[in-house]
């Protein structure tokens, strides 16, 4: 496996972060070491990161290697799914941009190349959550 055919990217979404590798290969994904049906609890999460290689064409051109920290499963899986995206995106990046059929059109109108920034807002002193205020008590 030479350097060239290995394009790398990260991903995060919420807490987690997620190292992803493409490498030409037979369209198997591996996520810390296990099979992604083998992680993943829900098969409606791995259609969702499956999404950006859907769109592009590519199930089965890649072999995918994520490293994932931090978050739940629903942020891991959009912290790979952005991750997969910007591997694509290296791996495409020596073709015209301008074409209609450039990975960087097709993903950006699908909106998987933004980052979700939405993140957990912080407790504020005096309330019982970011928000949420102590019940109220007239007696």
């Amino acid at each position: 496996m030479s350097k060239e055919n290995i394009w790398t990217a990260t991903g995060k979404r919420k807490r987690s972060t997620a190292q992803v590798k493409l490498v030409l290969g037979t369209g198997k994904i591996t996520v810390n070491g296990r099979d992604i049906h083998e992680y993943m609890p829900y098969e409606t999460l791995v259609m969702d990161l499956m999404q950006p290689l859907v769109a592009t064409g590519n199930e089965n051109k890649f072999d995918i290697i994520v490293t994932v920290k931090g978050g739940g499963f629903s942020g891991q899986t959009g912290a790979i799914r952005l991750g997969i995206t910007r591997a694509l995106l290296k791996f495409d990046a020596n073709t015209d941009q301008e074409r209609e059929d450039s990975y960087r059109k097709i993903l950006k109108v699908k909106g998987f190349i933004t980052r979700d920034s939405r993140i957990k807002e912080r407790k504020k002193y005096g309330l019982k959550k970011a928000r949420r205020a102590p019940q109220f008590s007239k007696r």
